[in-house]
């Protein structure tokens, strides 16, 4: 975890995993590096947000693979869920819920399937294909810890690769792309300057 800048009630705080899809931020804004994975994400966020103060809103930004083709550019996220969590399992050893669906106010109607796994073969792409459009490894337990803190989320995804055969390759090859498109969409769609 690292955090670039400081956090202030006014202003919202950019969240990303690694500094490669960092690297072309060139703004005032804070800027939280958390690593990858859920459980990366959840503790930076939940740490900096537990410390204060907490910023007027959060700003999710990251690669993403694509589950169905054609998908391709930059997507705000409306939903996510957790593709590596079997909720009616532990619902019916428990009888809680959990894991559910998480709406995000600010977006529109693309679903992103969060988990710790880098999906990189065609029987899991297929798989979450029924269930979502995008996969990620950071989006859902971010959303659940700013949910819990009360501070709005937004989650925007450029789409990296396929998230197929090959991905792996795809994504080191094209993140300096995906950090520029994700760099412009935030100089367009944030205070990204005083």
């Amino acid at each position: 975890m690292e955090l670039l800048g400081e956090i202030t009630a006014d202003r919202p705080l950019l969240v990303v995993a690694v500094k490669e899809e960092a690297q072309f931020l060139d703004t005032d804004l804070p800027v939280l590096l958390t690593g990858m994975g859920k459980v990366n994400a959840a503790t930076a966020l939940a740490t900096v947000l537990g410390r204060g103060p907490r910023p007027s809103g959060i700003v999710n930004l990251g690669t993403a693979g694509a589950l169905r083709s054609g998908w391709t550019g930059t997507h705000v996220v409306g939903t996510v869920v957790q593709h590596d969590l079997d909720g009616e399992l532990l619902a019916t050893l428990t009888g809680e819920t959990y894991g559910a669906p998480l709406t995000l106010p600010d977006g529109g109607d693309v679903v992103l399937a969060t988990g710790d796994a880098f999906i990189a073969d065609e029987a899991a792409r297929v798989r979450l294909a029924e269930r979502a459009e995008l996969v990620d490894m950071e989006g859902y337990a971010l959303a659940t810890a700013a949910g819990l803190a009360g501070v709005p989320l937004r989650i925007v995804k450029h789409v990296s690769d396929e998230a197929g055969d090959g991905a792996a390759r795809s994504w080191r090859e094209s993140v300096a792309e995906c950090a520029r498109a994700l760099a412009d969409w935030a100089e367009a769609n944030t205070p990204y300057r005083s």
